[in-house]
């Protein structure tokens, strides 16, 4: 068994080879058909790490990343090899890749043959080892280069958010190395001075505290800012387990849920209101009013957001930043909640490239169907919201024709009545269920 899992190995990596051999041969091709198609030389090659990325299973910025590793592994014949043969996997080549990516092709062509990795002179190093080598063997050949990358990376300075498990969050800052350690010591320095002076809190809590407070200027951190939270009135209401969805972060548990969204206005001094969101009968596809506007108003804009929770581009999952048409204004597209997905702003602009359309398309929810310029079509559908995975046994629906909402109705047990029992007599009432957005602290508008 250890020798099938070692063969499996070496056949992932040679996959990976082969997968990075058509990746480039598929790039010169499209960008020869675009050039006899009379597109511009600057913008040959728009769309193609898109179209890898879809076939790959991959989000868009992943593919780009697939692609231009493939396109450097050309130019470091031994590391391809390594790759190849099993010596390296993927993920080593990349930190090959990462580290000479600032040199020249000749000076990374000489680091390739300095490192020797398709005589396995990378194997058995771990990967911190293997940045190492690499980075070392990259500054003797251009240290001007390594340095100029280094002076660079400062314009690059960042914060960022993502997900953590039990309803936590990673917020990280990309910053120099001197203001970093800088940050990080006033902080360790008034933990320990809180510390000492009989504060029970963990040295990381006052350490977390104290950030947030900084930051946002206020002791618990919230301050002017709109919370999406979509959940049932179940779970509102009548303690339901029923998961809820923060947009911008993903399923939280019920108790979590109802312990944000019912925090009195009193105990936070914020102005607080549940904002009601109707399903479509059948479908639990969220419903609004369309608009003759040009642009998406704020109000759809915001529905959209709550609908498609991040790019509604197939394997990407980037925070939306663009509500555009899916079929374009100019050929008579709506403004409408129907035509308008929301898009990374890296998705919005790949498939504005020629050869790429979209099309709403029949499903359970919104659904896109995006045909590439190779005439493989990828269907994209809206994610699921909260409470809309029931029995379809236990569902009834009613339609409402006022402002085009729909109402989904569930036949709820009767005190004393267990779930699955058989259904009251006719006339007795039914409880409704809405999906709730809730919490709307300080908001600009309604």
């Amino acid at each position: 068994m250890i020798d099938q899992i070692r063969g499996l190995e070496d056949l992932k990596s040679l996959a990976g080879a082969r997968q990075a051999e058509l990746a480039v041969a598929f790039d010169l091709s499209q960008r020869r058909e675009q050039a006899a198609a009379g597109v511009a030389s600057g913008e040959q090659g728009a769309g193609v790490a898109a179209q890898i990325a879809l076939a790959r299973r991959e989000s868009p910025a992943r593919g780009s990343r697939l692609l231009g590793l493939a396109k450097t592994l050309t130019g470091m014949p031994r590391t391809f090899a390594a790759f190849r043969a099993g010596l390296l996997n993927e993920w080593r080549v990349t930190l090959v890749v990462k580290e000479t990516i600032c040199l020249t092709r000749e000076d990374r062509a000489g680091v390739d043959e300095e490192l020797a990795a398709d005589a396995g002179a990378l194997d058995g190093m771990g990967d911190k080892a293997i940045i190492t080598a690499a980075r070392a063997a990259a500054y003797r050949r251009n240290p001007a280069s390594v340095a100029k990358r280094a002076a660079r990376a400062v314009g690059e300075r960042c914060v960022s958010l993502r997900p953590a498990p039990d309803t936590m969050a990673y917020l990280t800052a990309l910053l120099p190395v001197s203001q970093g350690v800088a940050a990080y010591a006033a902080l360790a320095k008034d933990a320990d001075s809180a510390r000492s002076g009989g504060d029970e809190r963990s040295r990381g809590q006052v350490m977390a505290d104290t950030l947030v407070e900084r930051v946002t200027g206020t002791p618990g951190g919230i301050s002017g800012v709109e919370i999406q939270l979509v959940m049932t009135d179940r779970t509102l209401l009548q303690t339901d387990a029923e998961p809820a969805r923060l947009p911008g972060y993903g399923t939280i548990p019920a108790a979590w849920a109802r312990e944000l969204t019912l925090t009195t206005e009193s105990s936070t001094g914020l102005n607080l209101w549940i904002r009601r969101l109707y399903t479509a009968p059948g479908t639990n596809e969220l419903v609004a009013m369309d608009s003759k506007a040009r642009l998406f108003p704020a109000g759809l804009k915001r529905f959209l957001q709550v609908r498609d929770n991040t790019c509604r581009t197939p394997y990407c999952d980037a925070p939306i930043r663009h509500h555009d048409h899916i079929l374009a204004w100019h050929q008579c597209g709506p403004t409408s909640r129907s035509n308008g997905p929301g898009l990374c702003e890296a998705c919005n602009h790949t498939k504005e490239s020629p050869g790429w359309t979209a099309k709403p398309v029949p499903g359970p929810r919104h659904t896109v169907a995006t045909t590439t310029p190779t005439a493989h079509t990828y269907h994209s559908t809206a994610p699921p919201l909260p409470g809309s995975a029931l029995p379809r046994a236990d569902i009834r629906t009613d339609n409402i024709t006022s402002r085009n909402v729909g109402r989904q109705v569930r036949r709820a047990p009767s005190p004393g009545r267990p779930a699955g029992a058989s259904p009251p007599p006719p006339g007795v009432p039914r409880r409704p269920t809405v999906q709730v957005l809730g919490r709307v602290i300080q908001p600009t508008m309604t």
